[in-house]
């Protein structure tokens, strides 16, 4: 099975951007720290329509919702 259409949608949103219906955090958020003001937060997420794993990061120099593919 592909990725459903709601993920290929997700993969679109900035770092505001709420997860879809289907997505559900399967880990507890890391928090890295830094000197102020750069720390930042990963939370996992999986769709349970499709199993699609995405990770969202509020870090400035990553992607905001990451699509695992493979």
């Amino acid at each position: 099975m592909g990725t459903c259409d709601l993920c290929e949608e997700q993969v679109k949103k900035t770092r505001n951007g709420k997860p879809h219906e289907c997505l559900t955090k399967i880990d507890e958020p890391r928090i890295f720290k830094g000197k102020k003001p750069r720390g930042f937060e990963e939370q996992d997420y999986l769709c349970l329509t499709c199993d699609s794993k995405f990770t969202q990061s509020t870090d400035k120099n990553d992607l905001a919702w990451t699509l695992w593919r493979g």
